[in-house]
């Protein structure tokens, strides 16, 4: 059997996605990183994207925005604003996600604030085609 570690990903509404995982692909702020067995610790903050985990072979797919993930060598937890399955993903949540980072766009008052809008009008983009 292979390696695993304990991975959970939870909302404010429920816990999202939790098992033992084989990886776990994250979009970090600072570029995507993989996680497997044995890990080195750290804390990240995530940019708006899709995190890739690998469950007893299956791979889920969970769009995240606005979170961040804690790591160590037998545990991973992601912690996340909004979280939506990307396999339940409808086209009007889609559409409703799209239009509030276009609405955080706009209201943006610096650029970090500007980057993570347009890493989520990207992100959405992408799962809508």
């Amino acid at each position: 059997m292979a390696q695993t570690f304990t991975f959970e990903l939870v909302s404010p509404e429920k816990v999202v996605l939790s098992g033992e995982a084989e990886q776990v692909l994250l979009p970090g702020s600072e570029g995507d990183m993989t996680v497997l067995p044995g890990h080195a610790p750290l804390i990240s903050t995530l940019r708006p994207g899709v995190v890739d985990v690998v469950l007893g072979g299956a791979k889920s797919r969970v769009f995240v925005r606005q979170a961040f993930a804690q790591v160590d060598p037998e545990r991973v937890t992601v912690l996340a604003e909004k979280a939506y399955d990307v396999a339940e993903l409808t086209g009007a949540t889609l559409a409703a996600e799209l239009s509030k980072a276009e609405g955080d766009l706009a209201a943006a008052k610096d650029d970090e604030a500007r980057r993570v809008a347009h890493q989520a009008i990207d992100s959405l983009s992408r799962l809508k085609a």
